[in-house]
């Protein structure tokens, strides 16, 4: 049966092969001291980041989702914004990325957000067959500047 709970101190082994997928997936590298502290501050009460896994019948990592939470101008409530999410090739289809995002947006609700809201890749086909599913696209563009 798929569990899916949050992070614990002593998940960083299980949570690392699934953050390292991500990155791949989305052609990034990042310093071993950057990935260290992103799980820290998954961790941290003082830190408005969160994490959670997907873990099979074996108790195994399969699945990922990190979100954070900040005020928004259009509402009273915080928004969640789920930043991170994948899971391993040899667990797509298994309902881990569906049982992730109703994580969030369970402790979402819990929290007294009033959206969540993510971001993917425009070539990402595959997730967006399942995010069309769960939520509505809104047709926003994303823009950035590096620092």
């Amino acid at each position: 049966m798929l569990v899916v709970r949050p992070l614990n101190p002593d998940d960083f082994d299980g949570w690392l092969p699934l953050w390292t997928g991500y990155l791949e997936f989305y052609e990034t590298q990042l310093d071993a001291d950057i990935t260290r502290h992103t799980f820290e501050r998954l961790l941290d009460e003082s830190v408005n980041m969160f994490g959670a896994l997907a873990l099979n019948d074996e108790g195994k990592a399969i699945g990922m989702v990190n979100w954070l939470t900040h005020p928004g101008t259009w509402s009273r409530g915080d928004y969640v914004y789920l930043e991170d999410l994948f899971v391993s090739a040899d667990a797509r289809g298994s309902g881990a990325g569906r049982a992730l995002i109703a994580h969030v947006q369970a402790w979402a609700e819990a929290a007294g957000a009033t959206k969540v809201y993510w971001l993917t890749a425009d070539s990402n086909k595959t997730a967006q067959q399942l995010y069309d599913r769960m939520a509505t696209k809104t047709g926003f563009i994303h823009y950035q500047i590096d620092k």
